[in-house]
């Protein structure tokens, strides 16, 4: 389950990741640790997946390379071109829509100067493409920064959220 340009390329803390992984599922049944590697490799590059990552993972898995790139771009949370290092989404489903989520994303697309989809010159932040739903619609409205969920945002409280980011 291993090739050179694996080997390259993946750190052995994520080879170590990924196997942990594969031993979940039965034999032959590795596809399903793509994820999970994915993931880690992501968090190892900085936050997004290049063409030759999404290789590594392929070969090491011993998969065909199309079969993780369906996964990497079919999925939200992999990125496969460079983004700031905080990663902000805002759901603009009906019940946050209904409570101004459009508003808080209008307001940080003016605090950090970039548009949804876009990072800030010091790539700081990436304004994420806005999430359909992010299931918290009783807290309505709210964004994930980093994985982490905001909830009854204001303008205000996404102010001191974002502005206590490194």
């Amino acid at each position: 389950m291993s090739g050179n340009r694996a080997e390259r390329l993946l750190s052995e803390h994520a080879r170590a990741e990924i196997d942990r992984w594969v031993a979940k599922f039965p034999e032959g049944r590795q596809r399903s640790a793509v994820i999970a590697a994915l993931r880690e490799v992501q968090h190892e590059n900085g936050g997004w997946l290049t063409t030759d990552l999404m290789d590594a993972v392929a070969d090491y898995l011993d998969l065909p390379p199309i079969q993780v790139y369906e996964i990497a771009s079919f999925y939200s949370m992999f990125e496969t071109k460079p983004v700031g290092r905080h990663s902000i989404s805002v759901c603009t489903n009906i019940s946050c829509m209904l409570c101004g989520s459009q508003e808080i994303v209008q307001h940080i697309e003016k605090k950090l100067g970039v548009r949804t989809g876009e990072s800030t010159p010091d790539g700081r932040f990436y304004l994420k493409r806005e999430e359909e739903c992010l299931a918290a619609c009783v807290n309505a409205p709210m964004m994930m920064v980093d994985h982490v969920y905001y909830e009854h945002l204001t303008p205000d409280k996404v102010d001191t959220i974002l502005d206590a980011l490194e």
